[in-house]
């Protein structure tokens, strides 16, 4: 009985410990997901539970939206996928950076970066609750197990791990790099890699311990920014805003393996639904290269008509959209999977973000603008 309380208490949600006035307050928690395989292989896809049409029963009867951050207006615009429309559009705090999915699905948190708080949203309203206190909140992640939120104080140049359901301080780890901000776990989940983009750095921390553990500097000047592992978690890729592509960590030894030329401002990596492409926004040029998971080359590359600058986003539910914030033209872009072809540019705040298109695929979510498995 014991072992499975402690199970059953790590699936609440998050928003529940925060507020009586909070969207996901009172409901009674959720049995748990299956957590990141603890097998010492690596799984043959890492994203397989990613497909198409493979929603969670939590977010199954969901409207399809897109949530976007202001950074400039402080405020959150809500996009309508089908019709393109804007369907709503709240106050938050200052400097909202990202929209993070919660680890069990059920909230999206606002990271408001100078207001130094997370503003909640169920999703099945699209409508804010009460803002909840955090130092520094840049962006967010969550353990596999779903026991920890942990955030990416960027200038503090601290990582936070914080309880996951009343996000109480856990423990603070003070990081040996500037500008920690983006990142991605291992297979296993037993550790994560972390970009540090100031300094050029990428940290690996262990996620029992929660301590860092190795540190690679990639290069001089380097800008390094998202972090995403590969399907079949052996390699790591981490774009390089200032070297304008993506390079490849060794997931077992921690050695940088090679350097792949995308394009001018490398920036945002999300992987397609059949696990087969990385997408890699290219936001100093208005491009998004693919590269072959496969092969480790850019196959295409996608220009938006125009220009722009596409920045971070994510893939819609039936894999057919990608979604992107064009962080210096007030603008979002739809662009379809299939030909590159941009299906709608839309005009929106100054200050577009970390959107997040939700809901997606996938068992539970590790965070970001939506890492899910």
């Amino acid at each position: 009985m014991k072992r499975r309380w402690l199970i059953l208490a790590a699936a609440g949600t998050l928003a529940t410990a925060c507020s009586s006035e909070s969207p996901a307050a009172n409901r009674e928690p959720q049995a748990p997901k299956s957590a990141v395989a603890k097998a010492a292989n690596s799984p043959v896809d890492l994203y397989e539970h990613d497909r198409p049409g493979l929603l969670d029963p939590a977010v199954r009867d969901l409207p399809p939206r897109v949530y976007i951050p202001d950074s400039e207006s402080d405020d959150v615009i809500v996009l309508d996928q089908k019709t393109f429309k804007q369907i709503g559009r709240f106050k938050v705090g200052r400097k909202p950076q990202h929209v993070v999915p919660s680890w069990d699905l059920r909230t999206l948190w606002v990271n408001d970066n100078d207001s130094n708080d997370l503003v909640p949203i169920d999703p099945r309203t699209g409508k804010p609750g009460k803002p909840v206190k955090v130092d520094d909140p840049y962006n967010m992640y969550f353990t596999p197990d779903g026991r920890f939120a942990i955030i990416m104080a960027e200038r503090l140049q601290r990582i936070d791990f914080r309880d996951a359901h009343t996000m109480q301080v856990h423990k603070r780890v003070n990081v040996p790099c500037t500008g920690p901000n983006h990142a991605d776990f291992s297979a296993s989940g037993d550790f994560f890699l972390t970009a540090c983009e100031f300094s050029g750095d990428v940290l690996r921390l262990d996620t029992r311990r929660q301590k860092v553990t190795g540190v690679i500097k990639l290069a001089n000047g380097a800008m390094p920014q998202d972090v995403k592992t590969s399907p079949d978690g052996r390699t790591f890729y981490i774009a390089d805003m200032a070297t304008n592509g993506v390079w490849t960590i060794d997931a077992a030894t921690f050695r940088k393996t090679g350097f792949i030329p995308t394009g001018k401002g490398a920036h945002g990596l999300y992987v397609s639904r059949d696990s087969s492409t990385l997408y890699v926004t290219n936001r100093g040029e208005g491009t998004i290269s693919l590269i072959s998971f496969k092969t480790g080359h850019v196959t295409e590359r996608w220009r938006l008509p125009g220009g722009g600058s596409p920045d971070m986003g994510g893939v819609s539910a039936d894999g057919k959209v990608l979604w992107l914030s064009g962080r210096y033209n007030s603008q979002v872009y739809a662009i379809s999977t299939s030909t590159g072809r941009l299906i709608r540019r839309l005009k929106v705040g100054d200050g577009p973000h970390g959107l997040c298109v939700f809901p997606q695929p996938g068992r539970y979510s590790l965070g970001h603008t939506g890492v899910f498995r």
